[in-house]
């Protein structure tokens, strides 16, 4: 029977979404987990997976497109079926749109019925609730809490993992400050938007907030405005023995031999992996199960004959990174750029003898430090001002020679590869380039680069020089025409003047897109980019 996916409430203060991508089309498979597609909320673009198994029937929203949360987002059902009745409207209500409108209904007689008024959450506090996190989930269990109680959460970090009516799943911050109050312990439960959480200025008191938000339901979606009053959230009962949820809280600890998940303490873990001790072969001690350092500390190996014997973990262990939204893009450019366009590879070794005396007078000047990439990137651009096929762009109706010289460096940052851009680099100086390059790696590394300042280049450089790499070959950074890679610096015997002596080479190698960089024009560039990095005065006459 098919099924109705509506809009996720992916965040606590969402109430619409914008589909920013749909990883699967009309009529593919759908399986369990799968990502089904890319939200925008109103304070990240996450992955929303499917809960159902099947075929993707229809697509409510097509990509760029917003809705409300609870609006139709796509419909899964088997091949073939006839789902005519429910684009119509005709056909009886889901279990989805059953769940959603009972909870409207108990919210609008809650509002009525009410006749507390609603309190003001205080400048500086922000109250976290339960979200919702599947499109039928009516109320959450906390598996366990990833943050105590006076920790410093940064936004992105992990807050709590939500038990849903479908999965166990990270909830993540969309705040910083220190937490100040959990609402509820491990393993308790309660429904949709009861208070989960405080997080404010360290050392602020919140009993008022408390108090109140369990009289009027008050939340951080309006800090500042009043709003209908809600019915008061009262303590979360804990669940009927035997019951689903209970069991899990309790067994969910309890290691096996499977891809079950060990709960155990960091310093646990940091010290059963010190001593070499397999935590699947321990029963905790702390709350629910929970292995803890004295655990790890009162483990006893087991003995034989008074020989203690060796006993392997047996266990294959793997890790589920799922991919950020920087990896998946880097994928898709540079899988694109593989496929698309014919690469051939060019490589150079260049004597870097006067390179590195010239870089030691410049360097000799106060307040002043040039590096070998800043040469690299300054030769570079003036060699490309010489050739400009291979400072071009290709497009399918047409090539764009470019004059003007924008290089791409590429820096390596947690999640992949990002290329900020320095303009004009043939006009800048060395200092100008090296404190230009400096600035987008530091920024990089800290997610604080604009998009704007990764846009618009002519030609990319790829320097693993510093991590000993002597050569390597890149793909190309479409729509350029080229990339560089740059290998480290390497003393070795050479020959000069007839004689072996020891020098300094450095390997580069020049990535070309063969519909417009001939090989002929490939090496003629290399040949005038040898002439300056082999002699670099003169890039400054």
């Amino acid at each position: 029977m098919a099924e109705i996916i509506t809009m996720p409430r992916l965040s606590d203060t969402m109430t619409e979404g914008v589909v920013a991508a749909w990883l699967k089309k009309v009529g593919d498979k759908v399986e369990e987990g799968d990502i089904l597609a890319e939200i925008e909320t109103d304070k990240a673009t996450m992955e929303f997976e499917s809960f159902n198994e099947g075929t993707l029937l229809h697509i409510g929203l097509q990509e760029g497109e917003t809705a409300p949360v609870d609006s139709l987002l796509a419909i899964i059902g088997e091949e073939g079926e006839d789902i005519s009745a429910l684009l119509a409207g005709d056909a009886a209500p889901t279990a989805t749109e059953e769940i959603v409108a009972e909870a409207t209904s108990e919210k609008e007689e809650a509002a009525t019925t009410s006749s507390e008024e609603t309190y003001t959450v205080p400048e500086g506090i922000t109250v976290v609730t339960m979200p919702r996190l599947s499109d039928t989930m009516t109320e959450g269990t906390v598996a366990s809490w990833l943050k105590n109680v006076g920790d410093t959460v940064e936004e992105g970090d992990i807050l709590a993992e939500i038990e849903t009516d479908k999965a166990t799943m990270e909830f993540e911050s969309f705040n910083e400050g220190t937490l100040l109050y959990v609402g509820l312990q491990a393993g308790e439960t309660a429904t949709v938007d009861s208070l989960l959480a405080i997080i404010g200025d360290a050392g602020t008191n919140v009993d008022d907030v408390v108090k109140n938000f369990k009289v009027s339901g008050a939340s951080e979606e309006a800090p500042k405005e009043t709003a209908a009053p809600a019915p008061k959230v009262e303590a979360p009962k804990a669940a009927p023995k035997g019951a689903p949820a209970a069991k899990k809280a309790v067994e969910m600890p309890k290691a096996s031999a499977s891809n079950e998940r060990v709960v155990a303490s960091p310093l646990a873990k940091k010290l059963a992996d010190e001593k070499g001790i397999n935590l699947s072969k321990l029963q905790g001690t702390g709350d629910h199960g929970r292995i803890i350092k004295r655990d790890i500390e009162n483990y006893e190996p087991a003995v034989a004959g008074g020989v203690v014997q060796f006993a392997p973990s047996g266990v294959e262990s793997f890790e589920e990174i799922k991919n950020s939204q920087m990896r998946k893009a880097i994928a898709r450019s540079l899988t694109n750029s593989k496929f698309s366009a014919p690469h051939y590879y060019l490589a150079v070794e260049f004597d870097m003898d006067n390179a590195i005396a010239f870089r030691t007078q410049f360097n000799s000047i106060p307040d002043t430090k040039i590096s070998f990439n800043d040469i690299v990137v300054k030769a570079t651009a003036k060699a490309l001002k010489q050739h400009p096929q291979v400072n071009s762009q290709w497009f399918d109706d047409k090539m764009v020679l470019n004059h003007h010289v924008h290089i791409g460096v590429a820096v390596a940052v947690e999640d992949g590869l990002v290329v900020p851009v320095v303009p004009f680099a043939d006009e800048q100086s060395l200092p100008q380039i090296g404190a230009a390059v400096k600035d987008f790696a530091g920024r990089a590394r800290k997610k604080k680069l604009t998009p704007e300042e990764m846009q618009g280049s002519t030609f990319t450089i790829s320097n693993l020089g510093m991590f000993g790499i002597d050569y390597f070959t890149s793909i190309i950074n479409q729509p350029n025409s080229a990339i560089l890679s740059v290998g480290a610096i390497v003393q070795k015997p050479v020959v000069k003047n007839g004689e072996i002596v020891v020098g300094n080479t450095m390997k580069m190698t020049l990535a070309c897109d063969h519909r417009t960089v001939d090989g002929a024009t490939g090496a003629q560039f290399l040949q005038t980019l040898k002439g300056f990095i082999e002699n670099p005065v003169t890039m400054l006459v």
